[in-house]
C-alpha cells in the first residue's frame, strides 16, 4: 500500500509538542532520542488528560451501577470499544474483547477456541519470525490437546516465504497465526494472500497486528482475518490494554475464557450461563482507565490519518537504512526498503565483533534509546545464528535530524567498541 500522498507532511514538526517526554533532555545536557517505539509507543497529552479526566471526575465501576459516575464511566468504556472496532473495521462492537494486552489476546484464543475445536493430530501453522507471544500459547495448547505445531520459513531478503506456506498447509490445518508486520525484520507479510491460502484448506486466520496499527490502516475485512490482536502502548495509548477482534459468529460459539464477575447472566450455587458478547470474554472489574485511554490515543492517530503516517515514516526509513548501511560490518536483518517499501519502519541489526548490549548501553550515555537483545523473537535470532540484534525503531514523532545524530553516535560507539575489544 505504498502512498501516494507527496511530498509526505513532516509530521514530527507538528506532533512532537504532543509528547512531553520527547521534551526532555538525556545524560549530559543530550536531547533525548528516543528509538524505541516498536517496544513501547510514548504518549500525547490528549492521552493523558483522557486518563487524568477519568480519575479526576468519573473513576467508578462499569456496567453494574445506577449511578451517575458508573453511567460516565460506562458511556467511556464502551466508546473506547466503538473506537476500537471503527479502527479496524469491525463489523460491530460485540466483535471487540478488551484484554489486557495482545499476549492475553492470542492466549485467550488458544484457550477458549483451541481447546473446544483442536485434537490430537491438529495443526496449528506459525511462522519463524514469530513474536514469543504467538509461539507460547500454542506451544501451552499442543501440550494440552496433541495438536501439532509447524513453521513456515523465510526468503533469502526475511521476507515470508510464502511457498513454504503454501506447502505446510493440509487438511489437518487448523488455525494459521502470524504476524502482520515483524517487530525484528519489519516485513510487511501478505496477510491477504495468506487469508486465501488458509480457508480454502480450511483453516482460520490470526493476525497479530501489534506492529502494523499504529503505523499505516488496518482492515480486517480486506485483510480476510478471523482474529486479530492489538497492544494499546503500541498505539500511543496506555499499558495494561490490549483487544481481540473476532469475527461475531466464532466468539458466539466459543466458551469462556476466565470465569468471574461481569461476564455471567445468572450464577446458581452449581452451575452459571454467561452474557453476551462481548462481555463473556471480560471476567471481573476492567482497565476502565485504560480503555478511556486507549481510545484517546485511536482518536489521536486518526486525527493524523494513519497513510500520512505511514508515507512519513516510509521516508524516516529510507534514511535510516542509508545511514545504517553505510557503516561496515552492520548488518541489517529483513528486507530493504528497496526490496520491500511498506516494510517497518524499525531496523534491528548486528555489527561485527560487536555485541548489541554494549552499542545499546553506550548510545544510551549519549541520550539515544534503542532496544537490544532477541526482541522476544529467539528462534528468529538461532535461524540467523545470533544471540542478540540492536533494533532502532521509528515513529511518526522522529525527526530526520534525530536518524542523523543516531548514525553519526552508532559510526563512533562500533570504532569505539572495535578498538577496545
Amino acid at each position: 500500500m505504498t502512498s501516494t500522498l507527496a511530498p509526505p507532511l513532516n509530521l514530527a514538526a507538528s506532533t512532537r509538542p504532543d509528547f512531553p517526554l520527547l521534551a526532555q533532555t538525556a545524560c549530559l545536557g543530550q536531547p533525548l532520542i528516543y528509538l524505541d517505539h516498536a517496544a513501547t509507543s510514548q504518549k500525547p497529552r490528549q492521552v493523558l488528560e483522557a486518563l487524568q479526566h477519568y480519575y479526576d471526575h468519573d473513576n467508578a465501576n462499569v456496567h453494574r451501577g445506577a449511578h451517575q459516575l458508573s453511567a460516565r464511566a460506562t458511556e467511556g468504556f464502551e466508546a473506547a470499544r466503538a473506537k476500537a472496532a471503527a479502527y479496524v473495521g469491525a463489523a460491530s462492537p460485540n466483535e471487540i474483547v478488551f484484554t489486557r494486552n495482545a499476549s492475553e489476546a492470542i492466549n485467550l484464543v488458544a484457550r477458549s477456541w483451541g481447546e473446544a475445536n483442536l485434537r490430537p493430530g491438529d495443526e496449528v501453522l506459525l511462522t519463524v519470525m514469530e513474536h514469543h507471544s504467538n509461539l507460547v500459547p500454542w506451544q501451552l495448547l499442543a501440550d494440552r490437546t496433541g495438536c501439532v505445531l509447524r513453521h513456515a520459513g523465510l526468503t533469502e531478503t526475511g521476507e515470508l516465504d510464502l511457498e513454504d506456506l503454501r506447502g505446510k498447509l493440509s487438511e489437518r490445518t487448523r488455525l494459521v497465526s502470524l504476524v502482520q508486520v515483524s517487530n525484528t525484520l519489519g516485513c510487511l507479510n501478505p496477510i491477504a494472500e495468506v487469508a486465501v491460502l488458509a480457508h480454502a484448506a480450511g483453516a482460520l486466520l490470526l493476525v497479530d497486528a501489534c506492529q502494523s496499527l499504529p503505523h499505516l490502516p488496518v482492515n480486517v475485512a480486506t485483510l480476510g482475518a478471523d482474529f486479530l490482536v492489538g497492544s494499546s502502548h503500541k498505539l500511543c495509548g496506555p499499558t495494561g490494554m490490549g483487544f481481540l477482534w473476532g469475527r461475531e459468529a466464532l466468539l458466539e460459539a466459543m466458551p469462556p475464557f476466565l470465569g468471574g464477575g461481569e461476564m455471567i447472566q445468572d450464577v446458581y450455587l452449581d452451575h452459571s450461563s454467561w452474557a453476551g458478547l462481548p462481555h463473556k470474554f471480560e471476567a471481573g472489574t476492567p482497565a476502565i482507565g485504560e480503555a478511556i485511554g486507549m481510545g484517546a490515543a485511536l482518536d489521536y492517530l486518526q486525527a493524523i490519518g494513519l497513510e500520512r503516517i505511514h508515507a512519513w515514516e516510509q521516508q524516516l526509513t529510507r534514511q535510516l537504512f542509508t545511514r545504517l548501511q553505510a557503516i561496515d560490518g552492520l548488518t541489517i536483518l529483513g528486507p530493504t526498503p528497496e526490496q520491500q517499501p511498506d516494510r517497518g519502519a524499525l531496523a534491528a541489526f548486528h555489527v561485527d565483533g560487536v555485541h548489541a548490549n554494549d552499542i545499546a548501553a553506550l548510545l544510551d550515555s549519549a541520550g539515544i534509546c534503542i532496544r537490544s537483545g532477541h526482541h522476544c523473537t529467539q528462534p528468529l535470532h538461532r535461524h540467523y545464528g545470533l544471540s542478540a540484534s540492536a533494533r532502532a525503531s521509528l515513529s511518526f514523532t522522529t525527526t530526520p535530524e534525530e536518524i542523523d545524530r543516531f548514525a553519526e553516535e552508532l559510526a563512533g560507539t562500533v570504532s569505539f567498541l572495535r578498538e577496545h575489544s
